[in-house]
């Protein structure tokens, strides 16, 4: 199923994007708790929609990444209960095709981590929506490099 199994029950998560909000993860997905700050490498952030399809939730641009040799994207490493995952994937669209997910690998400060994330398919690059930018924008966290705005 593609989940990165740390101890048999729990899953390793990289969140990039409105996921870095502990408030939203944790809505559907109760398990989550922050395992650590990473950052993902040779990779961007980008903004758009799912073959050009703007959601009636944001109404505009949302994140995904995308592979870019000598860029990189910081990021929330969150542990999960394996009992969170088929969530998490209702939450990302999988069924409907609007993201896949994938197994990266991410730095820690001191470790490597291998992790479940998720990528766009079919993305037509969009502005970001304003009321995704108020959900914490992941823009700004990748930007500035700031982990405080998450709460353990």
């Amino acid at each position: 199923n593609g989940a990165i199994v740390t101890n048999g029950s729990t899953f390793l998560y990289f969140a990039y994007g409105s996921n870095l909000l502990k408030e939203r993860l944790q809505l559907k997905n109760p398990s989550a708790t922050v395992y650590c700050v990473a950052k993902l490498k040779d990779y961007k952030l980008v903004f758009g929609n799912h073959k050009g399809l703007a959601s009636q939730r944001w109404r505009g641009g949302v994140t995904t990444i995308e592979h870019s040799p000598g860029d990189e994207v910081w990021g929330v490493v969150w542990r999960m209960n394996m009992s969170d995952l088929e969530s998490l994937d209702r939450q990302e669209n999988v069924k409907m095709g609007t993201y896949s997910p994938v197994e990266v690998n991410v730095s820690a400060s001191r470790q490597d981590l291998s992790c479940r994330t998720y990528i766009m398919n079919s993305c037509v690059y969009a502005p970001p929506s304003p009321q995704y930018l108020q959900v914490r924008s992941p823009a700004r966290f990748n930007k500035s490099q700031k982990y405080g705005f998450y709460q353990d």
